[in-house]
Order: structure tokens, then sequence, then C-alpha cells
């Protein structure tokens, strides 16, 4: 089973930068989309960017041309560049897996991490 651990969450202010990292417990070569959401309070989750095989990258529209999501193979990581970065920006964001367990997809999440941005 996938195992996911996000980091570089925190504070930062309006039209700040951070990058997120999420590293697998497998190598990522084995997984068929990684990607990222988030949950702002009382909202419900979202995505925000996904990559599938290939290097398909797919971006949320609130998030597009601020947002990169790239993959460092020999560590097994997955990254969230987050630039120009607005308030409405603030959530806990959670790293996803969904990788093929025998001959079924199962999904794996991280435990989340929170970025706040101040105006």
């Amino acid at each position: 089973q996938v195992q996911l651990v996000e980091s570089g969450g925190g504070l930062v202010q309006a039209g700040g930068s951070l990058r997120l990292s999420c590293v697998s417990s497998a190598s990522i070569f084995s997984i068929n989309t990684m990607g990222w959401y988030r949950q702002a309070p009382g909202k419900q989750r979202e995505l925000v960017a996904t990559m599938a095989g290939g290097d398909i990258n797919h971006y949320a529209d609130s998030v597009k041309g601020r947002c990169t999501i790239s993959r460092d193979n020999a560590k097994n990581t997955v990254y969230l560049q987050m630039n120009s970065m607005k308030p409405e920006d603030t959530a806990v964001y959670y790293c996803y897996a969904r990788y093929l367990s025998g001959l079924r997809y199962s999904e794996a999440w991280g435990q989340g991490t929170l970025v706040t941005v101040s105006s």
C-alpha cells in the first residue's frame, strides 16, 4: 500500500510563494496518477493539480499560471510550486495517488499540510 507524506505548508503573505512536497513510499514510476487537492474551511475538497503517466498535467482554473506540479523520480517525490499566492489559496493541501494494486486501482491520501495566506 502506498503511503504519502506531505510537507512544506505554512504561513505566507499574499503574493508570496510556497513549495509543497509529497514523498511516496513506493516508486512513483508505479503510480498512475499523482496530484494535489485542497480543502478550505467549510468547503469541499477540490482538485488543484494532477500529473498522469507521460507527464500529462492538469490544473484547476483557479491556479492555472500560478502553480506547477513536478516530480523527482529519484526521490519518489512530487512537488507543487505555488506562486502569486492569494488568501483564497488558504486550505489544507493533500497529496493523492492512484495506482494499480493487483488487478484493481487503489487510492492513497496524505495527512495534509496547512497553507495559510495572509492578506
